[in-house]
């Protein structure tokens, strides 16, 4: 199974914000729409960065209250692992559980196409494990 096919079942309109964008108003973003992570846009569009709540812990932790007031530039993970919609959602939850992240853009033709999360592949790969069971009780109660 696809990315693509996991993303038609989400909205597919990305929050982003900017490098220069405060922590402080990013993180309230990112509670008003209850996202754990948000995707980092440069000026042309292209991606920059991802800022994820525990990039936001980690800078208050090291920073106190100040770090609020810090841009986003300075928080951001900037080497951003991404894929494409014909990736299989099994390669990119590897991905992800190699890698020690919970988010992953989706890039198609240049352009973000959408966001997926661990808990978006793992809702998707119960889904697929309850259909098989289902299937197999039903092979078994006609043979």
């Amino acid at each position: 199974m696809s990315v693509a096919s996991i993303l038609s079942g989400k909205s597919t309109n990305v929050i982003t914000t900017t490098p220069d964008m405060s922590l402080h108003e990013t993180a309230q973003t990112m509670a008003q729409k209850g996202i754990g992570a948000i995707i980092v846009i440069g000026a042309s569009g292209e991606i920059v960065g991802i800022l994820s709540e525990r990039d936001i812990m980690r800078a208050i932790a090291e920073s106190g209250a100040a770090a609020l007031d810090h841009r986003v530039s300075t928080h951001m993970t900037k080497k951003v692992v991404t894929t494409d919609l014909a990736s299989s959602a099994v390669s990119v939850m590897q991905r992800m559980t190699a890698g020690r992240f919970r988010h992953m853009p989706i890039v198609e033709d240049g352009k973000l196409a959408g966001v997926v999360s661990i808990g978006d592949l793992i809702k998707h790969r119960l889904s697929q494990l309850e259909e098989e069971q289902q299937a197999l009780k039903e092979y078994i109660a006609t043979a």
